[in-house]
């Protein structure tokens, strides 16, 4: 009898600390949960705009164009590389190829000269003449093994400069720590040999980044450090003037926050600004520069930006797409775009990166639902 009441009691405690941390951290459930991929209805668009799905792929993460009708695909928990194809131009893949498996997070994807590129935490890998055959495709070659081999922030979004360089972010091996040699930086990779070299530091985790088109600048997205609250630090927008600077972490956080634990007395004027201010938590990923013509005048040249979701606020909050407008070399506001992967503190899905495609519609990857979305604009 004593031994049932034991046993009662340690359900009863179980289920007490269940429910206490499930309710302090729903906004981590929410993400990490199973659930239904979000239906297209549930997603909503300025007036204009339509969505539809483009491809299922298992953990779909950073995007890469290839060849003509070809979209290259890296993921993280599923640990392959895919390759989308659309043959007759319908806007919908006819073929999902696996290019690789068992690799160690292959998020980050970049196709260049015939070869995809795959960063695989300390490993840059290189399929040579990849699309010549789908179906079989060749053995990667290691083009530089020189990262840390963290898996904390060690997946990747790379992607090339117009310097022929691959650039390469490194994040911080940890939630806030300081910093040394590669981690927390970016870096850019001479292909033809070398060491990564540091165009940015004090940038915890980076995980999407493009080059301003009219400039050549880098800008990025940062995802600020947690446990200070729901509503701080913010994610940030950041613009890279020239290589070299220092964008604060892990002494100061978005716009002039010192970190309470690891400042060290340093003035956060010391560090370059953020671009723009993001949601707090909201988990900037892929960000990209749109470049095409289809979508009306007011997005073109402005950054549309991945938002992979709050896993670490009492209230939810990302999980959609949003928009910022750059004028002038400046970022002049933020706004949603697509929205309705969260509902309550549900989440059917997780954007993770953005592609604008050569006719000008908009690719969204969501590695929860293991889908790829296209949004396209057909006028009022």
């Amino acid at each position: 009898m004593r031994r049932s009441h034991l046993v009662l009691g340690l359900v009863v405690v179980v289920v007490a600390v269940a429910i206490a941390v499930g309710c302090r951290y729903r906004g981590y459930l929410a993400g990490l949960l199973p659930s239904a991929a979000a239906e297209i209805d549930d997603i909503t668009l300025p007036p204009g705009f339509r969505i539809t799905v483009y491809a299922d792929v298992p953990n779909a993460r950073q995007m890469a164009l290839g060849p003509p009708g070809v979209v290259f695909v890296g993921s993280m928990t599923a640990g392959k590389v895919h390759a989308v194809v659309d043959r007759d131009g319908d806007h919908r893949a006819d073929a999902v190829h696996e290019l690789a498996g068992g690799l160690s997070l292959p998020s980050g994807v970049a196709f260049r000269d015939g070869a995809l590129y795959v960063a695989a935490v300390n490993r840059i890998l290189r399929f040579p003449d990849v699309a010549r055959d789908l179906a079989r495709p060749p053995a990667p070659e290691v083009v530089s093994d020189a990262f840390p081999s963290d898996r904390h922030h060690g997946w990747k979004f790379i992607a090339f400069g117009s310097d022929g360089m691959l650039y390469v972010p490194v994040g911080a091996p940890c939630n806030v720590c300081e910093a040394s040699g590669l981690h927390a930086t970016i870096t850019r990779l001479d292909l033809a040999g070398g060491r990564p070299e540091i165009v940015a530091r004090g940038v915890r985790n980076s995980v999407g980044f493009d080059f301003q088109p009219e400039t050549g600048e880098l800008w990025f997205t940062d995802n600020g450090r947690d446990w200070l609250g729901d509503d701080e630090p913010p994610d940030e927008l950041n613009r890279l003037a020239r290589p070299g600077q220092h964008f604060g972490f892990p002494y100061c956080h978005g716009d002039g926050l010192p970190d309470p634990e690891l400042n060290a007395g340093r003035s956060c004027d010391e560090f370059t600004g953020p671009a723009r201010l993001l949601g707090p938590h909201v988990a900037a990923l892929g960000m990209r520069f749109y470049t095409g013509t289809m979508f009306p005048e007011r997005y073109r040249g402005g950054v549309f930006i991945a938002e992979h979701g709050s896993w670490n606020r009492t209230t939810p909050i990302g999980y959609r797409v949003t928009f910022v407008k750059v004028e002038g070399g400046r970022a002049t506001s933020y706004e949603p775009f697509a929205e309705g992967w969260l509902e309550g503190n549900v989440a059917a899905g997780r954007p993770a990166d953005v592609l604008v495609m050569p006719d000008g519609a908009l690719l969204v990857s969501d590695d929860k639902a293991g889908r790829i979305y296209r949004i396209a604009y057909g006028g009022p």
